[in-house]
């Protein structure tokens, strides 16, 4: 179930990280149609600083647009003006379409990702 009294301290704890990037797409109106996420973290095996998209969505509404493109663009270029070794993103296998959409985009299938969740008491 979704805590909204954890996420506000979350996502104040997200935005104050340094590391972190939050990205918005705006319509012409100015309302949010899209956003993108990335944390940075320092890996010492790639020898520097990694960013890992986290999330990336767009309206349905805005879907097919370009929106992504842009919103991945402009991470892309934000990106740039750090010192940083890679940008990374992990998706389900079943997203084909968003698998499609970062093969697209220039990012390679390099890795497997294993998960193992948290045991509850």
């Amino acid at each position: 179930m979704f805590d909204q009294q954890d996420f506000e301290i979350n996502y104040r704890l997200c935005l104050a990280d340094n590391n972190n990037v939050y990205l918005v797409a705006a319509d012409k109106d100015n309302a949010a149609v899209g956003f993108i996420s990335a944390h940075g973290q320092i890996l010492l095996h790639e020898g520097g600083m990694v960013y890992e998209i986290q999330e990336l969505f767009v309206e349905n509404v805005f879907r097919n647009r370009g929106v992504g493109k842009m919103l991945l663009k402009a991470l892309e270029e934000y990106l740039l003006r750090r010192d940083y070794k890679q940008l990374e993103v992990t998706t389900n296998k079943k997203r084909t379409d968003t698998i499609k959409f970062y093969a697209n985009n220039g990012f390679e299938e390099t890795h497997v990702k294993f998960v193992k969740t948290k045991k509850r008491n």
